[in-house]
């Protein structure tokens, strides 16, 4: 039998069984007890506890007859959620008899922690609750009988659908097959499946003891899905605060099941996370952001522990991307101003962890300064050059290494090139398609592949422009380079859609940035000329004042809806729009000469 790693292990005896706990952390800390599903053991937390014991006593215990608890003799009737709260009790009552604990619960562990959190006799026991990929049976016996009670056609479809995930439900009701098939060729293969389908990393989970789970597991069904379902509790009030994790890509539960949940939840947070069931395995690194964030909303500072101000809404943050993106990681190229800047601050106002990239160095430790102070504690600053792909894979490897994979990446360095096609030299072409092409590339390859290894889906955004599909004698390279990012964003996103990662193109117009500062005129060989055009086209962008905060909004928006080309700005829209209805409109635009 495998075990956690420096943990500490006692043995708490209730109701005629031994249940096997395990603490990390200091004791003096707030404490987090964390509940596994099924067919787990502790052991399936292993990877979250040891994140989260770094600020808190951590407690994991294996649900009786499962890991190395003891099961109830008969099992029948063993397993009831009124005997599971009871160990739940005495497991609180050993490990934090004077203050409330923060409950933590996947699947199975989930399903008892709604138990935990809605009957009286455990009120004042539980600070928070986290829950994740197990709904109150309660809660779900009443949402059978309203779609029930009024039928329309959506509320069918969900009630069928629903039950075309429930299939396993029905298999673990039948008698002795669930233990023969657990305890023979299923229990052989269930790594291999969780490795293949779910994209769990392979190692010393699941453990030896999992035929055993899985066999005795089955009561918990069996003593509690149906009587719940026809009988559901109608005083299941949450009393305390509750976190809901939905995984998006879940194959046995719709989202659907949370629909009415508000009515049952005064104090409820609510996200969603690309990836599938077996979360505590694959995303530990977001679940362990998310829980702890939780935690320390709802506990009071604790003498030794970090002094770090939790990520909350702010007022002016849409809900829905506090949801959506609170504890992911995004990466952000060019972000030591303009879009780039912006779209990092909006990522951290929503709760991110913002990696802010940019070759400027200083720049780039301002933008994740600024970060950590508008609600992302955990934003730092990479000075990386994205036109190197050496740089880039050796920073994917450390963002991996040190924080997990990347959820969104933004790439969005860029320069600009102004300048007729004979009077760009081949030197200046190579750079510009270095930065704005090869960047986007090298962030798509490095920072993609890992995506598709992880197997929990993503996104990517590659910054193009309306110059991608309107051409101008005046910015030949630029605008080259532009429509290729689109293109490559439009293939990349057909071939990754199988693997659940977006990929949207952001087509910005003129927008009050820096770049005009920057950007070279081809051609110009008198530096005082070139700084003369530089801040005319400055003026221009001046007086057209389009926020750069405008076009990270649309960023955030196309992650959240998975767009495909968004066309930011009524100049980009327009050409987007004519360029399918109108393209010779666009051509003899193209012919203007701008004034010098």
């Amino acid at each position: 039998m495998t075990e956690l790693k420096g943990a500490r292990e006692r043995r708490v005896r209730t109701g005629g069984i031994e249940l096997c706990v395990a603490e990390l952390g200091e004791t003096g800390r707030p404490t987090v007890l964390l509940v596994h599903g099924y067919p787990d053991s502790k052991e399936v937390w292993s990877e979250v506890a040891v994140r989260l014991a770094e600020e808190f006593h951590v407690v994991l215990y294996d649900v009786r007859g499962h890991g190395r608890s003891t099961a109830p003799v008969p099992l029948r009737g063993g397993f009831t959620l009124e005997k599971l709260t009871d160990d739940f009790l005495a497991v609180a009552d050993a490990v934090s008899p004077d203050r409330p604990v923060h409950l933590v619960g996947h699947d199975w562990g989930s399903v008892q922690g709604w138990e935990f959190a809605t009957v009286p006799r455990t009120e004042g026991r539980i600070a928070s609750f986290t829950s994740m990929s197990g709904p109150s049976l309660d809660h779900f016996g009443h949402w059978i009988k309203r779609r029930m009670n009024r039928p329309t056609p959506r509320r069918v479809g969900q009630l069928l659908g629903q039950g075309a995930k429930s299939w396993y439900v029905y298999m673990l009701h039948t008698p002795v097959l669930p233990e023969l098939a657990w305890r023979g060729p299923l229990g052989k293969r269930w790594p291999r499946i969780l490795e293949r389908v779910e994209k769990v990393p392979a190692g010393d989970y699941p453990t030896s003891s999992l035929p055993d789970d899985a066999a005795h597991g089955a009561w918990l069904y069996r003593d509690n899905v149906r009587a719940r379902l026809s009988r559901p509790r109608p005083d299941a009030y949450a009393h305390a605060p509750v976190q809901l994790i939905v995984p998006t890509g879940d194959a046995f539960l719709s989202d659907r099941l949370y629909d009415d949940l508000g009515a049952w939840v005064p104090r409820l947070t609510r996200r969603t996370l690309p990836a599938k069931h077996w979360v505590p395995r694959t995303r530990p690194d977001q679940l362990s952001s998310w829980i702890t964030e939780f935690v320390r909303a709802h506990e009071e500072p604790v003498a030794g522990a970090p002094k770090q101000v939790a990520a909350s809404v702010k007022s002016g943050v849409r809900p829905e991307y506090a949801e959506r993106f609170g504890g992911q990681l995004v990466l952000v190229t060019g972000a030591a101003s303009g879009i780039g800047r912006a779209t990092a601050f909006a990522f951290a106002e929503a709760g991110a962890r913002v990696v802010a990239v940019d070759r400027d160095a200083e720049g780039a430790v301002r933008t994740a300064e600024m970060a950590r102070l508008i609600g992302a504690p955990e934003a730092w600053g990479e000075a990386v050059d994205v036109s190197d792909e050496q740089a880039v894979e050796k920073l994917a490897a450390k963002v991996e290494d040190e924080y997990g994979v990347v959820d969104v990446l933004v790439n969005n360095a860029g320069i600009g090139l102004a300048g007729s096609f004979f009077e760009t030299s081949s030197e200046e072409w190579a750079r510009v398609l270095d930065v704005n092409l090869w960047g986007v590339i090298h962030g798509c390859r490095h920072f993609g592949a890992r995506m598709v290894a992880r197997g929990q889906g993503g996104h990517i955004v590659n910054t193009a422009s309306a110059a991608a599909f309107q051409p101008s004698r005046a910015l030949p390279a630029y605008s080259t380079s532009k429509a290729a990012v689109l293109m490559l964003s439009e293939c990349l996103r057909a071939e990754l859609a199988g693997q659940g990662i977006g990929v949207s193109a952001i087509c910005p117009g003129i927008v009050n940035t820096n770049i005009t500062a920057t950007t070279r005129f081809a051609g110009v060989s008198d530096a005082a000329e070139e700084k003369r055009r530089q801040k005319k086209a400055s003026r221009l962008y001046g007086l057209r004042n389009y926020p750069p905060e405008k076009v990270a909004d649309a960023i955030l928006g196309a992650v959240l809806h998975d767009r495909a080309v968004v066309p930011v700005t009524p100049e980009a829209r327009g050409a987007r729009l004519l360029s399918r209805l109108s393209p010779g409109a666009l051509r003899a635009l193209a012919r203007w000469q701008p004034p010098a």
